[in-house]
C-alpha cells in the first residue's frame, strides 16, 4: 500500500475521536498549556495525556516542556500535508488508483 494513504490514515484515526478534534480545534488558535486545554473538557489529566499522546504521536501536534507545564501546538507542516492530501484523495485524476487493475473482471 502506498506510504500516502499509510502515513493519512494514522492522521484519520487520531482525528476520529470528538476530544481530539475539539483540542486541534483549539490549537487552530494558538499553542496552549495543557492546563488550559484541561478547562475546557470534563476529563482528568491522565485522560488528556492520553490523547495529546496520541495526537503527537501521529506528528499533527507538538509539545514542548516549560518547567513543569506542557505547551502544545499544531504541526503546520502536517495539518496542510493532511489538507492537500485530503483534497487529492477526493478530486478527479489522471493517476487514481480505481484505474489500477485489481482483478482479471470487467466493470459493467
Amino acid at each position: 500500500m502506498n506510504d500516502k494513504y499509510t502515513d493519512n490514515a494514522k492522521l484519520f484515526a487520531a482525528l476520529a475521536d470528538v476530544n481530539r478534534l475539539m483540542i486541534v480545534d483549539m490549537l487552530s488558535c494558538k499553542e496552549m498549556c495543557a492546563c488550559r486545554i484541561l478547562e475546557r473538557f470534563n476529563i482528568t489529566q491522565p485522560t488528556l495525556s492520553h490523547h495529546m499522546r496520541i495526537l503527537c504521536g501521529c506528528g499533527l501536534v507538538n509539545s514542548r516542556r516549560e518547567g513543569k507545564w506542557m505547551y502544545y501546538s499544531l504541526d503546520e507542516r502536517t495539518v496542510q500535508g493532511l489538507k492537500e492530501f485530503l483534497v487529492y484523495a477526493t478530486s478527479r485524476k489522471e493517476d487514481c488508483i480505481c484505474a489500477e487493475p485489481l482483478c482479471n473482471c470487467t466493470e459493467r
